[in-house]
């Protein structure tokens, strides 16, 4: 059986440590389209180390930085097939602003695992500390295997995000490049389903889609810049369910509803009206 739920729930997964360097969150901004206008001295912030400012979801590559292989879906009780794996769920916690260079310690564990008829649901979780041990941010990721389901274990919860029965506050248009897959590549997702056609073919596409990661960080960039006055600080969370593909080289749509102490958005795209980002949910400080 390619998941055990009793073997995989509660298991650990080792810790690790990492390093990374102003360079390293250049990149990452590039990857999500950051300095699109580069005299834009809002934009400088995120392409430029005279002042850099860095954007939370930084944390959800940081520790993966120095991957050049394809990643695997081998876990204690779970063991399936790469094409058949997709990022469901993003959840990030911020406990203190990200620095643009420094060292960390990330502690890996599998916190879930749902049974969801005709696929299964695993959840991972990554705490992430300083050098000198204080919480720096946590994420959660979603992994959600066609096929897998169906071996009697419970659904899990309902996250559904209502939106406000009224027009959003903001509404940020963000195109992508063609090329921009293989620019966020760069950043520690080697998935082929990125960059080989042969490869997304085999798991159901047309052709290679843009890293759901890639959308959230840039859904991200646009609440914060639009919203937050482009403060990467303010926010302390930002979580999204993905709801559909970008193929890069499309303009990529968010609405935003800011709503007491939280934003909530949905990103679609332009092009073909549908949505990728659903029941997003960004808080602030």
């Amino acid at each position: 059986m390619p998941i055990d739920p009793d073997l995989a729930v509660g298991a650990q997964l080792g810790e690790r440590e990492f390093r990374w360097s102003s360079s390293d969150v250049l990149l990452y901004h590039l990857g999500i389209g950051a300095g699109r206008n580069p005299c834009d001295p809002r934009e400088l912030k995120y392409v430029y180390e005279d002042g850099l400012q860095v954007l939370p979801t930084f944390a959800v590559v940081a520790p993966q930085l120095r991957e050049t292989a394809a990643p695997r879906v081998s876990m204690p009780g779970v063991e399936v097939d790469l094409a058949a794996a997709l990022h469901g769920k993003q959840e990030l916690t911020v406990h203190a602003p990200i620095p643009a260079e420094g060292a960390a310690r990330a502690s890996s564990r599998i916190a879930d695992v749902q049974d969801k008829g005709k696929a299964a649901v695993v959840i991972t979780e990554n705490s992430v500390t300083t050098d000198t041990g204080d919480p720096l941010f946590t994420t959660r990721s979603s992994v959600f295997v066609r096929g897998e389901g169906g071996f009697g274990g419970h659904r899990g919860e309902s996250e559904r995000v209502e939106l406000p029965d009224r027009g959003p506050d903001a509404v940020v248009d963000s195109p992508t490049l063609p090329q921009q897959a293989l620019w966020y590549r760069l950043c520690g997702d080697r998935n082929p389903l990125h960059v080989d056609p042969e490869f997304a073919a085999t798991a159901g596409f047309e052709r290679p889609i843009l890293h759901g990661l890639c959308t959230y960080g840039l859904a991200c960039k646009a609440i914060v810049d639009e919203l937050l006055d482009s403060c990467p600080t303010a926010v302390r969370g930002f979580s999204a369910r993905f709801a559909g593909v970008v193929h890069p080289g499309e303009t990529i749509r968010t609405r935003a509803w800011v709503e007491g102490g939280r934003i909530l958005a949905r990103s679609s795209v332009v092009e073909r009206d549908v949505a990728v980002l659903s029941d997003a949910v960004l808080t602030t400080a």
